[in-house]
């Protein structure tokens, strides 16, 4: 059972460390002394008092198909829980989302007879108020164009992946991989969007790119530099975006936090998922708002649940990075489905998770 989400909802400031090391680099920092209203001087009336707004403003609160995959996919059924975009759709407006993020444009053809066309998914987004921020699709030149008329036909503005844009440890890849993009990112901007890459946690690992050389000339240790951060610096910032999954950056932190240098000694380097976002905000517009519990004695360090009750501090997260106009977060939990056994636990975590990200609050004079 999960446990209630004002108790594990933590509302935290950042810590000393962290926080020094955000103020040094010029970036806001969440106050750590008195109260704000000790320093208003309107004592809480007039012009200087503080207001509550939306930490996630509602229009940019969204969810990745994927969480609810088995209501997308299920064929006409009489469990009561919706089924197919239609009804899947419609629930989620209920609930209060404002966009989708796409994981795939199919449903099962037992609804209609025949497989849904992007024209007709787009009359129901239009239908429900809803908007498509993205999709996980695949990235190749090859089906590009064909990829970004499905996109614009649903009216999105980022066009992305799930996958990293090389699984290598090694520098040559992640440069053949960047000059890719850069060219895939340009074509995606003619047209309007933005194209985007979505980590797992050993994007955030460490490149091989020093030290001796294996048997195939491939060097075998790292100066350090992890693999989605030497990315961020050989693709060029107009044409390339990224979409930060929380949890996989947790997982990174906790997993990926040692490197063994040139020499051969082992140095310790703790990956902070808000000091990698907070210096180039805007190239990530969008986010996967992923909850997890602490479970060190598990190789990822976390074992995932609906938003608001896990161990993740997004008020922090947030609240740090800035710009909260600009960022849209797309609830996900990959384990959300229940199954033949439980067939409404995806769609009834979607309630969760959209009330707890809801309830997120920043202050403001």
């Amino acid at each position: 059972m999960f446990k209630s989400p004002v108790s594990r909802r933590q509302i935290l400031t950042a810590s000393a460390g962290a926080a020094a090391a955000i103020g040094a680099a010029g970036l806001p920092v969440l106050a750590t002394g008195s109260p704000a209203l000790a320093h208003d001087k309107g004592h809480g009336h007039g012009p200087g008092k503080l207001r509550a707004e939306p930490l996630i403003p509602s229009r940019n609160r969204g969810i990745i198909l994927y969480s609810v995959r088995d209501r997308i996919s299920a064929a006409p059924d009489d469990s009561g829980v919706p089924y197919g975009f239609e009804r899947v759709l419609a629930r989620l407006a209920e609930i209060g989302y404002k966009e989708i993020e796409f994981a795939g444009y199919n449903q099962h053809t037992s609804i209609l007879g025949r497989q849904i066309t992007p024209a007709e998914i787009r009359k129901i987004l239009d239908d429900n108020g809803l908007v498509a921020n993205g999709t996980h699709t695949s990235i190749n030149a090859a089906t590009f164009e064909q990829q970004l008329d499905i996109a614009q036909t649903l009216g999105m503005k980022h066009i992305g992946t799930g996958s990293d844009p090389t699984g290598s440890a090694y520098r040559a890849d992640w440069d053949a991989a960047a000059d890719l993009w850069n060219e895939l990112g340009r074509t995606a901007r003619k047209r309007g969007l933005k194209l985007y890459t979505h980590n797992h946690d050993a994007a955030y690992g460490f490149l091989l790119d020093a030290g001796p050389l294996d048997a195939n000339g491939r060097p075998t240790r790292s100066s350090g530099l992890r693999k989605l951060e030497y990315f961020f610096g050989q693709t060029d910032e107009r044409y390339v975006f990224f979409e930060m999954d929380v949890y996989w950056a947790y997982v990174a932190r906790f997993k990926h936090h040692t490197y063994v240098d040139a020499r051969g000694n082992a140095k310790e380097d703790l990956f902070d998922p808000i000091l990698t976002v907070a210096p180039r905000t805007e190239r990530f517009p969008l986010f996967h708002a992923k909850d997890g519990d602490r479970a060190p004695a598990q190789a990822n360090g976390y074992t995932m649940v609906p938003l608001g009750e896990g161990d993740i501090n997004f008020q922090q997260f947030f609240e740090v990075i800035g710009r909260q106009d600009y960022h849209h977060a797309n609830w996900e939990q990959d384990s959300a489905p229940g199954g033949t056994a439980n067939p409404g636990q995806s769609i009834d975590f979607a309630g969760i998770s959209y009330r707890n990200m809801s309830e997120l609050t920043i202050y403001r004079r």
